[in-house]
Formats: C-alpha cells, structure tokens, sequence
C-alpha cells in the first residue's frame, strides 16, 4: 500500500502531463491510502482549475464525479487530533505548508500503525524531501 498525497491524486483526476505516470504506479497498488482532507484539496485543484478556463463544465462535473468515485474506494487516515499534533512537529522541522505537514504528518501516522514501510506518492518535491528525511520512500524517485 502507498500513501498519496492529493498532489499525486489530481492527476488521477484530471489530465495533466504526469497523469499517465500516476496511473502507472496506481495501477501497481491499487489500494490508495490517503488523509481526510485529501478530497477537499483535490476538490479545490478541480474548482481552481474551472475557475481559471481550464477546464469547461463539462470537464469539471466528470472530474468531480471521478474523485467521488475514487473517494469511496480508498482507504484514509482520520485521527484529526494524532495528525495535527505530528503536523504541528513537522512545520517546526520542515519548511512545509499547513496542508502538506498534514498530508505528511498522516502518513507517517499510517507507517506507525502499520508497522510497515510505506512509500509516499507526491508530486511536490519540498514535500517529497521531508517525507523522505522522516525515514519514507517518495515516489516518484525522480523528486529525489
């Protein structure tokens, strides 16, 4: 199982250039495993896109339709109050954005509970490097 961050689940979502290299590594695993807010940010990547022209009505009603799917068959982490107190660690660590300490503090909450090894979808390479200086493997590995 892998951890996706909602930069590497837009585009599952929506084309974009790296959207066949997504839907490879999803295609590997997939049993997507994700954070609570992870919707509302992929949600707001699609309104964003919509209100900028990039995406006509049409577009932006299946790409909300595919993250509704896509939102009832992964798996997510939803202990707010764990994840906040280890996101709030993070921002001190790291320099990372309130969504992406987040993002990193659940996966690292999922690692924890699962006493396994847990890679890290994300397509942000400032997030991608402090997940891997927490002891996560970041995928794609060209973020490295």
């Amino acid at each position: 199982m892998k951890f996706w961050d909602a930069s590497a689940v837009v585009p599952l979502i929506v084309v974009e250039a790296t959207s066949e290299q997504m839907e490879d590594l999803w295609g590997d695993d997939p049993q997507l495993l994700t954070w609570l807010w992870t919707p509302v940010e992929v949600a707001s990547a699609v309104e964003r896109r919509a209100r900028d022209s990039l995406l006509d009505r049409q577009q932006r009603a299946a790409a909300l339709d595919r993250l509704a799917r896509f939102s009832t068959a992964w798996d997510e982490v939803t202990d707010v109050s764990a994840v906040r107190r280890r996101a709030q660690r993070l921002l001190a660590q790291h320099p990372l954005r309130a969504a992406d300490a987040g993002q990193l503090a659940a996966a690292l909450l999922a690692a924890e509970d699962s006493g396994a090894a847990l890679d890290f979808v994300c397509l942000d390479g400032r997030l991608a490097e402090a997940a891997q200086r927490e002891g996560l493997r970041a995928l794609p590995e060209y973020l490295s």
